[in-house]
């Protein structure tokens, strides 16, 4: 059966498919389901259709589209003079805690305003500096072809495409490097304008023009929108290179033991460790000069537009193995994914987009370092879209993404891993059927919010019921998996991932964050980039009192069998591994 859904999963990988569906806007006005509008009957929602606090679309009044800088300070001053509360998003809302929301929800939403920059989105290449302007809202694939069409290359970038330049540097998105600036995008900035609410005196709202260096510099890079809105965003660029990319299949068995010499060896690597499969697979990947022979692709296969009849099959597949407990039945959707996976590549292609045929892949950086087609794709066709879009039952999923520093406690974290997958190994197969634990590397920043030291950063995705209340087949492994990493391990959370339990005691992680705490007194004293959505986050306190089935969904780490799903049969117990750990587990008695 589990074969019977994957095969034709990879044969939409390999065959021509259908001109995919795009993503819907995140803004939606009128019942319509369009954007646009002035704010009337609008919603916005992110991608996934499901923020991590709640599942509840966040009702907004007031929308606003500016397409120029003046047009951000004209929006912002108006918002200013009135004191609402205001929020930005951009033409994608990929992140998944309610940071984007303005107000308090529903109660401040007559008063609140939405800055959406899907609109404000210029690219301009100054060829002989060596860098590139952006827009906030422009698109991530749009700067990465303007640098390249001008003999230029962007250093670094997040694995996924569809992100505006203003979220992902506000967010701390990365993709994987020890060497250099590193990994993380906002490490290679060089200058930023900020748009920042002011006093009448200064017409309520003024344009803060920082470079590196300046005071105020650090607290801007990665300020998850509570400063002001980023208006442009300057990036450093090398001139245009190659990258070789090969995967290497191997036993987990030293995997603690040799991450650390395989970011050393390579600048782009990554791993990604099946912890059920026993297997770890390693990204072996460098820049190649620019006579280098190939005109690869990296086309990832999650990314890639899957037709939604198969992406609906496998979810309906996913939720009856869930209803029936058949832990066997992931455990060969985790099989079948990763031996998928070898077969294609992981979605690298040769020349003209031809199929995969054998390592190394090489092409230009800016075909290799991110992927996303699903994302760019016009409204011509409903037969494909992205794996995930909301608007079909397709796949449905938790992102936890844990920051370990220094290097050793990584090392600590997979052997913890390893002795929970040793009580049973087949609970781990649930998130091997999705993309296994993608680990990879961050180098120190000198953002007040970004990684304080070389950093080991670790990705694992996994099934979220349809239903909120619903509890999930091995909930209490992945529970206590998360609070290994960020309770006992110390890791950070990812600012625009997880869960809201994973940033609990999120401030005293950073050691600069009195520094961005002053930088926000300063630029925003009356706190009008504040909301109750985004002081979940930031705040890192657990959220009292603590609700019925609150453990669920990760909004609390239970301490009653309440918090979890009693009357389903889920306790709150122990950790296996960890025993300070509380995980809502499955019994068939409450007294085991």
């Amino acid at each position: 059966m589990v074969a019977t859904f994957l095969l034709p999963l990879l044969l939409s990988t390999l065959l021509p498919a259908a001109v995919p569906l795009p993503p819907r806007p995140p803004v939606r006005c009128g019942g319509s389901g369009g954007a646009g509008g002035d704010g009337a009957g609008c919603v916005l929602s992110n991608a996934y259709g499901a923020w991590s606090s709640d599942r509840a679309d966040c009702p907004v009044s007031a929308v606003a589209y500016p397409a120029s800088e003046a047009d951000v300070v004209a929006v912002v001053a108006d918002a200013s003079a009135k004191n609402m509360p205001v929020k930005v998003v951009s033409g994608f809302a990929h992140t998944i805690p309610k940071l984007a929301c303005p107000g308090n929800g529903s109660i401040g939403a007559a008063s609140s305003l939405l800055i959406s920059t899907a609109r404000y989105d210029g690219v301009a290449v100054d060829a002989a500096a060596r860098t590139v302007t952006a827009d906030a809202g422009a698109p991530l694939r749009a700067v990465i072809d303007a640098a390249e069409a001008s003999g230029l290359s962007l250093t670094a970038a997040p694995y996924w495409e569809g992100v505006s330049v203003g979220g992902l540097v506000s967010t701390g998105s990365h993709g994987s490097s020890w060497w250099g600036r590193g990994g993380a995008v906002h490490d290679h900035v060089v200058a930023l304008r900020l748009v920042v609410p002011a006093g009448a005196a200064d017409g309520w709202a003024k344009l803060v023009a920082l470079r590196r260096g300046d005071a105020l510099f650090n607290a801007a890079l990665v300020s998850l929108g509570l400063l002001g809105v980023i208006s442009k965003v300057t990036l450093a660029l090398e001139p245009r290179f190659k990258r070789s990319i090969s995967y290497e299949y191997r036993d987990d068995s030293t995997f603690q033991d040799d991450f650390a010499r395989h970011a050393a060896n390579h600048e782009f690597a990554d791993i990604t460790w099946y912890p059920s499969q026993h297997k770890a697979v390693y990204r072996i990947d460098d820049r190649m000069p620019l006579n280098a022979t190939g005109d690869g692709v990296n086309d990832f296969i999650g990314f890639q537009s899957t037709l939604i009849a198969v992406s609906s099959g496998i979810r309906a597949l996913e939720t009856a193995l869930e209803a029936s407990r058949n832990v066997k039945g992931k455990c060969k959707m985790a099989a079948a994914e990763i031996a998928a996976k070898r077969l294609v590549g992981n979605g690298l292609r040769g020349a003209g987009g031809r199929l995969f045929t054998g390592y190394p892949v090489v092409g230009f950086q800016g075909r290799m370092q991110t992927s996303g087609s699903c994302a760019r794709s016009p409204p011509t066709d409903t037969l494909s879209a992205c794996p995930w879009d909301p608007r079909y039952k397709g796949l449905f999923f938790y992102e936890s993404t844990a920051m370990f520093s220094p290097a050793a406690r990584f090392r600590d974290f997979v052997l913890d891993v390893k002795r929970l997958r040793d009580v049973d190994p087949d609970s781990m197969c649930g998130v091997d059927a999705y993309n296994g634990l993608l680990v990879r590397f961050v180098k120190a920043s000198e953002a007040y919010l970004g990684q304080p030291e070389d950093t080991v950063v670790v990705d694992f995705n996994y099934y979220r019921a349809s239903d909120g209340s619903s509890p999930r087949l091995s909930q209490d492994v992945w529970e206590e998996v998360e609070q290994l990493a960020f309770v006992k391990h110390g890791a950070r959370p990812h600012w625009a991932k997880n869960r809201l339990a994973a940033f609990r005691g999120v401030r005293g992680k950073y050691p600069s964050w009195d520094k961005f705490g002053a930088a926000k007194r300063q630029l925003d004293p009356r706190g009008l980039f504040d909301s109750r959505w985004s002081d979940e986050v930031v705040g890192g306190e657990e959220q009292l009192p603590k609700a019925d089935g609150c453990a669920l969904e990760g909004r609390c780490v239970c301490s009653e069998d309440r918090h979890c799903s009693p009357s389903k049969g889920y306790y709150c117990r122990p950790g296996l591994v960890y025993s300070e750990a509380r995980v809502c587990r499955y019994s068939v008695s409450q007294l085991v």
